[in-house]
């Protein structure tokens, strides 16, 4: 048994709300509490303004599940700050990143996850790794013509990608038709649903970009387009889940698998894409013995590919998500990584997922009670 101080307090750090409380999933807060719950350790939600750093107790709030109700109570300070703040924005306003920064250097709190992260900053990471620059598509930044008219001489699509996006919101595709009449056919992902125009020249199409880029109001990269395997013509990719675990060491906490819907550029579930396995839909691609070799090249890459993020990053990270992208040779390509995974919908992942955090919370609680000497405070 481990005793009652040897248990870190954790709070989930998110944003106020003038109508709800606080913003963010709450399900997934909720989950959270009762996970920490189990284990004996005090799990709240805290708001960046109710978290009062030089305060021994803060205004946070609990969950209690026979009422369905949130409750707001005097707890004790946090020694852990697991920050899911929902929003990129919101992330970026003046009092929370000052609040961050504060938390950050604070000597007796610990905080996962300082932010969000930008496209551009992956990519370019990742291409200074040995172990990982054979696995990155071709990425520039989209900032002039030239850049568009170079990647279309070697690549016939091109994925155009918000370096800030979120939920696949604004990404473009550009695919080179040369027997058509029209033959740049562009496809931009909205809100709901997707939007294609087919323009006749290079400069036409660069004008069409340049305003939809400009109305999205974020700098944007320009991608080397993927085949990627498919199953009844619908492309898939893979959902990689890692996260640190009792022992501070990157583990894969589980791989999901999401096949596209039949007009979306990318294979997000609320845009009709579907949850699938992902053994089944490789096996049904390559093989029992390719899948298997592709399956553990998927499980040793993911956490090179955290360990070069977190290297790269400069700050200590305890989870993150990946898209990868498996194509028609069995090749592994890095699209994407999540520094505040959405909640996986498989439930061995799912349970295993929020076990995860509270398990390395406890390593790195006694690994600074141990270099403190004795109980922290």
């Amino acid at each position: 048994m481990v005793a009652a101080t040897d248990k870190p307090v954790v709070a989930i750090l998110t944003i106020d709300d003038e109508l709800q409380l606080f913003r963010g999933n709450r399900k997934n807060f909720a989950d959270l509490i009762q996970t920490g719950q189990q284990l004996g350790i005090t799990t709240y939600v805290v708001t960046v303004k109710n978290l009062k750093l030089n305060s021994a107790r803060v205004l946070g709030y609990t969950y209690l599940p026979a009422d369905e109700a949130w409750i707001e109570t005097s707890l004790p300070r946090p020694n852990i700050v697991y920050n899911r703040i929902p929003q990129r924005e919101d992330e970026r306003l003046p009092h929370v990143k000052r609040k961050l920064e504060a938390i950050a250097r604070h000597p007796s709190i610990h905080l996962f996850n300082r932010r969000f992260f930008n496209k551009w900053s992956l990519f370019r990471w990742l291409k200074m790794s040995t172990p990982t620059k054979n696995n990155i598509p071709e990425t520039r930044k989209l900032t002039q013509l030239s850049v568009l008219a170079l990647l279309l001489k070697k690549h016939r699509l091109l994925y155009l990608k918000p370096v800030r996006g979120k939920a696949g919101v604004g990404i473009m595709t550009v695919k080179v038709q040369p027997e058509k009449h029209l033959p740049y056919r562009l496809q931009i992902q909205e809100e709901k649903g997707s939007t294609t125009y087919h323009c006749t020249s290079l400069q036409r199409l660069w004008e069409k970009v340049r305003k939809l880029s400009s109305a999205n109001g974020e700098p944007y990269i320009a991608q080397q387009g993927i085949t990627l395997a498919t199953v009844n013509n619908r492309p898939f990719d893979l959902r990689a889940l890692v996260q640190k675990n009792e022992l501070g060491k990157w583990e894969m906490t589980g791989l999901g698998a999401r096949v596209a819907g039949s007009t979306s550029i990318t294979t997000h579930v609320p845009r009709g894409g579907y949850i699938d396995e992902p053994e089944r839909l490789l096996l049904s691609n390559f093989g029992q013995e390719k899948t298997n070799i592709v399956l553990s090249k998927v499980r040793i890459s993911a956490i090179a590919f955290a360990k070069q993020i977190e290297r790269s990053a400069k700050t200590e990270l305890c989870e993150m998500s990946m898209d990868l992208g498996i194509d028609t040779t069995g090749h592994l390509w890095f699209f994407e990584a999540n520094s505040k995974p959405m909640k996986f919908d498989e439930p061995h992942i799912r349970s295993k997922s929020l076990e995860r955090i509270f398990q390395y919370s406890l390593y790195v609680h006694r690994r600074r009670m141990h270099s403190q000497g004795g109980a922290a405070r």
